[in-house]
């Protein structure tokens, strides 16, 4: 078995979580949500970065805007709707209680 491809399968579980969790915060463009992904040792490439945003998007759990950037082309500007604030929120349950459940199990004594 592959540790490595473990790890990945981790972390790609968790990565929409993130997300949404990034833009709740405030909107952002993509090179800022990997930004904040990378900062937290989530490593992940734009080619995974742009289809989950605009499956989040078809989802109705993101909107977007352009908005001019002064040093080059146009940026799209994410948010989270409503819809993808409940969404949140919900997960945010999960990985609670997840979370517990794996700390529960993992505990050495």
């Amino acid at each position: 078995m592959n540790i490595e491809n473990t790890k990945a399968q981790m972390r790609k579980g968790i990565l929409e979580f993130c997300i949404l969790a990034i833009l709740d915060k405030k909107e952002a463009y993509p090179s800022e949500i990997l930004e904040s992904l990378k900062k937290a040792k989530l490593i992940v490439v734009e080619g995974t970065l742009y289809p989950l945003l605009t499956r989040l998007k078809n989802s109705e759990l993101l909107s977007y805007r352009w908005e001019e950037s002064p040093s080059g082309p146009p940026r799209k500007y994410f948010a989270l709707t409503d819809k993808g604030r409940e969404f949140l929120n919900e997960l945010n349950t999960t990985w609670g209680e997840l979370n517990h459940a794996v700390n529960q199990i993992t505990q050495k004594n």
